[in-house]
């Protein structure tokens, strides 16, 4: 089974810069989209349900905001979206889609670097998706959150740790959220588990030559529970072609498509 997500920033962006060319070609069973910046209506086709691909959204209720999308080669036996969250359910930042034992997660994290008031914001979220988290955990089912969590754990995940430090996305307190997402709610970092390398970076600032010299952070995820993170067999940066700010993340797990 292959999962890929993708931080888009603006579904009809990616399309343009020949996002569906390349994941006709992907061969993924499930798609995880972040930060679509679109409504129901803004979509063609293609966007809305990829040639052999179910598709589900949850949009945001602000015009041009966030967003999540998720693409799926079997029909779920259901789609969740939210969290039960009153402030950022509206947001369109959760959308979860059930197979047999297995979810999948488009997730999207707010991100806290337009000012104090949106790492407020940010702070929030987490105090409210952690319990969220654990009850995931809890339940009789494997679970892989796909998403930009808007955080870089450790100095191995971003190029310039020293400098950002006290920049959101790298704050202590940040990393210290998603230690408990490791630690307390037992949930496992797959591409870490699979590749311990420096330089594995999914997204480059625009400004200067971030991308060319890859000065970049890894905040983009797959999250899962301990027994589908076991099965993960192959991990893959995509960074050929350029559809976003952020790249294409793909997991292959060692479990048949559709899962049971």
């Amino acid at each position: 089974m292959r999962i890929v997500t993708l931080n888009v920033n603006g579904i009809r962006s990616a399309a343009r810069k020949g996002f569906y060319r390349w994941l006709a070609g992907q061969r993924a069973d499930v798609v995880c989209l972040q930060e679509i910046k679109a409504q129901e209506a803004d979509l063609d086709a293609t966007m809305r349900a990829p040639k052999g691909y179910f598709a589900a959204f949850s949009h945001a209720e602000k015009k041009g905001y966030a967003g999540v999308a998720l693409y799926s080669r079997r029909r779920p036996d259901a789609v969740i979206e939210g969290f039960g969250s009153r402030e950022f359910d509206p947001e369109g930042r959760y959308l979860e889609a059930r197979f047999g034992k297995l979810a999948v997660v488009s997730l999207y994290l707010p991100s806290g670097s337009s000012g104090p008031h949106r790492q407020a914001s940010k702070y929030r979220f987490l105090d409210e998706f952690l319990p969220h988290l654990k009850k995931l955990r809890r339940a009789r089912r494997e679970v892989v959150l796909c998403g930009d969590w808007n955080i870089a754990h450790k100095e191995i995940d971003l190029k310039n740790w020293r400098a950002n430090q006290k920049n959101s996305g790298f704050l202590p307190e940040e990393r210290a959220w998603l230690t408990k997402v490791f630690d307390e709610a037992g949930l496992v970092d797959v591409f870490r588990r699979l590749n311990d390398k420096p330089e594995q970076y999914t997204w480059w600032s625009n400004r200067g030559q971030a991308w060319a010299k890859n000065v970049g952070w890894r905040i983009d995820y797959q999250i899962a529970t301990p027994g589908i993170a076991a099965k993960a067999r192959r991990e893959s940066i995509y960074k050929k072609g350029r559809f976003s700010d952020h790249a294409p993340l793909a997991i292959d797990y060692d479990i048949e498509w559709p899962p049971q």
